[in-house]
């Protein structure tokens, strides 16, 4: 009990040292609040994408009455929240300001669904998938660089959120999780063409029907989201006369995740159904072919002087 009494006499004593300790402890409830929340969302919710948006609703739940907290013990009224932000944003803007875009960042990519999680996306030109996002990074999964097509390189990206707002942010698959990709196929001159875009085009409605029909409805919403032309979803086939070959060029829409075996699948059968047109489709190459080597005679006028 005097050892209750006596803390008490030098906590009124020393009131400056008494605020401080009572602002760090409500600052360290609140971490152990946010650590016991998140702990118990991991065991209990079994939805991956309902536990990750949960955790981290609760991580800026947790931020938002921390910065309270703060002002609170600053200003010693919440009333005068408005002047104390004020003041403060003044302070520290210059020499924090890429900590506050962070930070904003991370708000409005929450609040505005910029991206998410699975997404996707190209950012201060870096492209990857998205495997997490935090009040000051974007953490991806890089695609690229030194490895071709639409391959992992292997190296884990971390971004700024802050760039949200210092450039355009490309999303494959934010409302539309399909993109239009092509190929050349060049074909020799003399071939017989009617019949090589039959093949083309037969091959890409084969492989590319799923992909057409899962992207209609899809497209259809976009149109009416946005101010944007409507589009064909169905392989097209343009061609270009060349000074070398005939070029066909075939137009399709695609999972975004799926660019590179779609293409490979495309190109093979295409392959095959060629070499079984037994010559009347041939494809052309940048290479020379000599098709004949004139006669060349060689006088020898030293032997014939001789002989004379």
């Amino acid at each position: 009990m005097e050892l209750f009494e006596n803390l008490q006499d030098w906590f009124s004593d020393q009131a400056l040292t008494s605020s401080i300790l009572k602002y760090l402890a409500w600052i360290v409830l609140v971490f152990i609040l946010i650590a016991w929340t998140r702990r118990w969302m991991k065991k209990n919710l079994h939805d991956n994408s309902i536990k990750y948006k949960a955790q981290k609703a609760i991580q800026v739940v947790g931020y938002l009455l921390i910065v309270l907290i703060t002002i609170s013990y600053f200003t010693g009224s919440i009333k005068d929240f408005g002047l104390a932000m004020g003041l403060l944003t003044a302070g520290i803007t210059i020499t924090l300001q890429e900590l506050i875009l962070s930070i904003a960042g991370s708000f409005y990519i929450f609040f505005v669904r910029v991206y998410k999680p699975g997404d996707r996306i190209e950012l201060n030109g870096i492209k990857g998938d998205v495997i997490d996002i935090d009040s000051m990074y974007t953490t991806m999964m890089e695609i690229g660089k030194w490895v071709s097509s639409d391959n992992y390189s292997g190296r884990i990206v971390k971004l700024s959120n802050a760039f949200v707002f210092k450039g355009p942010v490309y999303n494959y698959s934010l409302d539309f999780p399909f993109v239009w990709d092509e190929f050349d196929l060049p074909i020799r001159y003399g071939s017989d063409i009617e019949l090589a875009k039959k093949i083309v085009i037969s091959v890409a409605q084969e492989n590319l029907s799923e992909y057409v029909q899962n992207s209609i409805a899809q497209w259809k919403g976009v149109v009416n989201k946005y101010y944007i032309e409507d589009a064909q979803v169905d392989p097209t086939l343009a061609i270009t006369m060349t000074d070398n070959w005939v070029q066909l060029n075939l137009r399709y829409i695609v999972d975004y995740k799926k660019r590179r075996i779609t293409k490979h699948l495309l190109n093979e059968e295409i392959g095959k159904r060629i070499q079984k047109t037994n010559g009347k489709v041939k494809l052309a190459s940048a290479t020379f072919e000599i098709v004949n080597i004139p006669t060349v005679h060689i006088n020898d006028t030293k032997k014939t002087a001789q002989s004379d």
